[in-house]
């Protein structure tokens, strides 16, 4: 068997996506996702130009030897347009691979490690009232595990409230929107927030929380001390992971578990977070940190230390990506939990799949590889549109981390 073809298809079902299809000399294609959220194109040409070429006439069984040739061999390595190009090839290639086998693609990851993955949802609401309203509806829906942001008084655009009553924040037409920060005002309000919630919701649920990047590390510990008698599954993404180091002094304030790594590219961006302990969940995503052949190196590494899984699973990954993040999820002995955030009614007309949620729990299916195709003429009738990720001012004007 060869790789003989291999082609993108740019589509928009409420929001944009890049999708990998490879196909061999017998007939049997993958699926890969190669969306960058807000610089889409950038990827997909690095794709067509530069590694595309390269492909054909390739064994698409050599899933390690093509990795490793897609990153070596460009010398350049690393950098989100790069990895997710890899990681669009990696993942068609294990779809191709499962199918011709004619097994889930779990199967070819060590099988099932437990019956169901248990997944988060995100709740959100202008304020408190609103936020407890939307964490109960998700308790009503039988989620187990809610993700919770509310706005913050005196900030007129809080992270994770998204306008108009829309499930979440998708990148904008236009250029980039600005919007003002304070950390005071955040840090002041967010164990208010906490606090009414478990009043309200009581202690068996386990809430999440994002601080996308905002705080610096002094800062964030004083937060996670703050929200200790909470009991948080985890603070996601406390301050800008480019400093490792700064997490040392996270841990060394608070017991409030760290999640960290959606924006990572490399396992190496997460090697000094694991190998010191300094976080607990690894929040990589397939498509963005080089597939699940460096993902499942990168799990097995962190449950060395005892770090277990939380991938990012937003709606600007394609159900390609959910369905990859899935299969390695439930093969793997140290998953700790599945970001859900159910993507619009079309863009799941666009993308079939055989993954499924129920009861606080999703699972990946048992179809052949992926269990996800692509209906192209559905999505040829939604064409890509350029959108740019909002940015963050201080109240001052200094940009900040959005």
């Amino acid at each position: 068997m060869k790789i003989a073809s291999a082609r993108l298809i740019l589509c928009s079902p409420d929001r944009n996506f890049v999708t990998l299809r490879i196909e061999t000399d017998e007939g049997i294609y993958g699926l890969g996702d190669a969306t960058l959220n807000g610089r889409e194109l950038a990827v997909a040409a690095y794709l067509e130009e530069h590694v595309i070429p390269c492909l054909i006439g390739r064994d698409p069984f050599a899933i390690e030897d093509i990795w490793q040739y897609l990153y070596r061999g460009a010398y350049w390595r690393r950098g989100p347009v790069t990895m997710s190009a890899i990681a669009a090839v990696d993942v068609a290639l294990w779809d191709i691979k499962a199918k011709a086998l004619d097994t889930p693609l779990y199967n070819l990851l060590g099988g099932k490690s437990r019956q169901g993955m248990l997944v988060y949802a995100h709740a959100n609401g202008a304020d408190i009232p609103g936020a407890i309203e939307s964490v109960k509806r998700h308790i009503d829906q039988g989620y187990l595990a809610i993700r919770v942001q509310s706005g913050v008084p005196g900030v007129n655009a809080s992270y994770g409230v998204p306008k108009g009553g829309k499930a979440y924040e998708p990148a904008e037409r236009g250029l980039p929107s600005e919007s003002l920060w304070s950390t005071e005002r955040y840090l002041n309000f967010a164990p208010k927030l906490f606090e009414a919630v478990r009043m309200e919701v009581g202690e068996d649920i386990h809430l999440l929380h994002d601080l996308h990047h905002r705080l610096t590390p002094i800062e964030a510990a004083r937060l996670g001390k703050s929200l200790e008698p909470y009991h948080l599954f985890w603070m996601e993404d406390p301050t800008p992971a480019e400093n490792q180091d700064g997490f040392r002094l996270i841990r060394q304030h608070t017991t409030t578990p760290v999640a960290t790594g959606e924006v990572f590219n490399s396992f190496w961006d997460a090697h000094d977070l694991i190998r010191n302990q300094w976080i607990d969940y690894l929040r990589m995503t397939i498509v963005h940190g080089g597939g699940i052949t460096a993902l499942k190196k990168a799990a097995d590494f962190a449950a060395v230390y005892q770090v277990r899984t939380g991938f990012h699973g937003a709606t600007d990954l394609s159900p390609v990506t959910m369905a990859a993040a899935l299969h390695l999820g439930i093969a793997i002995h140290n998953f700790g939990i599945q970001e859900h955030m159910p993507h619009t009614p079309l863009a799941d007309q666009v993308f079939p799949h055989h993954y499924r949620y129920e009861g606080g729990y999703m699972d990946p299916g048992d179809a052949p590889g992926l269990g996800v195709s692509i209906d192209e003429d559905l999505a040829g009738q939604y064409p890509y549109q350029r959108a740019y990720l909002p940015v963050a001012r201080k109240l001052d004007g200094t940009l900040t981390d959005w």
